[in-house]
């Protein structure tokens, strides 16, 4: 299916990229630290979590899965960006960039959906306590975190082969990396599959998923305002970093959108690379950050793995 696009080109050039001249090298260090941070700061929860018996609930086993794709979502940009901050050229095959949005939008879907289903852990948690170990055992946990990351591959790979047929009269993108609407603008064949279909994604993928998020958080706000005071303390401190996460998300899909779908000439370079590098770069850094710092069975495992790894390290300095 990829003839139909690369019968036409044999790459596509990234017209968002500015020359900074010798400036390029501050920047590659500065994002590879950015990736090096996150890297790590996702890799160390998802080990403690893995490791410590305690955290094998529900609600961190959701975390966990977040933190993956955390990972999947920023390797599918940082080692690609870090490259073209170096280069002099900035080109990419239609291979490589296919699957760099395949990478992205699937990044972007199973995130919304991971919130999906951390509300409704939350809503029998606070709402159904007592129905709770029934209604959410680890077997269920893991039918949910398979379906959440297997709806948005197959949902996203009709996406895929609708942009994959089409044959393209151009191939410059406006962007720093690349994104399916801007591909579909270089067609000169027939884009209405593409553009209908596009319409039903955003509902399946935006839509649909809203509906049991504020559902949930209904129910759980009724509770907080009828229910006792350990019950508010409760939601407040599972909820907070869970609603922080999701409206930081949902503000850099709107950027997303907005960047692809209006005409951002007008906004000066620099604040629209930014805004397209918002949902890539914020998200994967202030998840582990918020749920490490708000959760204080995976903070205070953090401390106690901490002072051991200083303990130990103390120790074979004295026997040295």
């Amino acid at each position: 299916m990829l003839n139909s696009t690369s019968s036409t080109l044999s790459y596509f050039i990234l017209g968002a990229y500015l020359h900074v001249g010798n400036l390029r090298y501050l920047y590659f260090m500065l994002t590879a630290l950015l990736y090096i941070v996150i890297v790590f700061v996702n890799l160390l929860l998802i080990v403690v979590i893995c490791m410590n018996r305690s955290l094998h609930e529900p609600m961190y086993m959701f975390l966990c899965s977040l933190f993956v794709n955390e990972l999947y979502g920023s390797s599918g940009l940082f080692p690609f960006l870090l490259t073209q901050i170096l280069s002099d050229i900035h080109t990419v095959s239609p291979s490589f960039c296919f699957l760099q949005i395949f990478c992205l939008y699937t990044y972007a879907s199973i995130e919304l959906c991971n919130f999906v289903v951390m509300s409704y852990d939350r809503y029998l948690a606070i709402c159904c306590p007592l129905q709770y170990n029934t209604s959410m055992s680890l077997n269920k946990v893991f039918i949910f975190i398979i379906a959440v990351w297997l709806y948005s591959f197959v949902k996203f790979l009709i996406t895929l082969s609708l942009a994959l047929r089409l044959t393209l009269c151009g191939n410059i993108l406006d962007s720093l990396y690349c994104r399916n609407y801007l591909i579909i603008k270089l067609a000169c064949s027939d884009t209405r599959v593409n553009n209908i279909y596009g319409l039903f994604a955003v509902v399946l993928s935006v839509i649909v998923p809203l509906f049991p998020i504020i559902f949930s958080y209904m129910k759980i706000l009724h509770i907080c305002f009828s229910g006792s005071k350990q019950t508010r303390q409760k939601a407040v401190s599972t909820c907070t970093p869970h609603l922080v996460s999701l409206l930081n998300f949902s503000f850099g899909c709107f950027f997303e959108i907005i960047q692809t779908r209006l005409d951002m000439n007008s906004v000066p370079s620099v604040l629209r690379i930014v805004l397209s590098l918002y949902f890539v770069i914020i998200q994967p850094l202030l998840n582990p950050i918020m749920y490490g710092l708000q959760m204080s069975k995976i903070r205070n495992t953090c401390k106690i793995l901490c002072c051991y790894k200083m303990l130990t390290i103390h120790r074979d300095l004295t026997l040295t």
